[in-house]
C-alpha cells in the first residue's frame, strides 16, 4: 500500500512551511521533508498509528512525527493521508 496525499494534507504541508520559513528556511524544509518521508513506514505497517474511535466505522489513525500529528485513513487496500498539523495547534 503506497500512501496517497490528499489536497488538504498537501495544503497543510504548504501552510506549515510558510509559517516556519520566515524564521528559518532550512529548518522549514527539513520539517517538511521529514513529514513527507514519514508515511513510507505505513506501506509495511499500515496499522502502526493509533486508531481514532470517533471516526468509526472509518479506519482513521494518527501517527506522530516529532511534534507533528499526521492523520490517515486505511480504505480497502489504500492509505490516504488526510491532515498534518503541529501538536500545539488546536485542531
Amino acid at each position: 500500500m503506497q500512501p496517497t496525499w490528499t489536497e488538504k494534507a498537501l495544503s497543510d504541508l504548504a501552510r506549515l512551511y510558510e509559517f516556519l520559513a520566515p524564521v528559518n528556511r532550512s529548518a522549514a524544509a527539513r520539517v517538511v521533508q521529514q513529514l513527507v518521508a514519514a508515511p513510507g513506514i505505513l506501506s509495511a505497517n499500515p496499522r502502526l498509528g493509533e486508531r481514532l474511535e470517533e471516526f468509526n466505522p472509518r479506519d482513521v489513525r494518527r501517527l506522530f512525527v516529532g511534534d507533528y500529528e499526521l492523520r490517515y485513513e486505511i480504505n480497502q487496500q489504500r492509505i490516504f493521508l488526510l491532515r498534518v498539523w503541529h501538536s500545539r495547534e488546536q485542531r
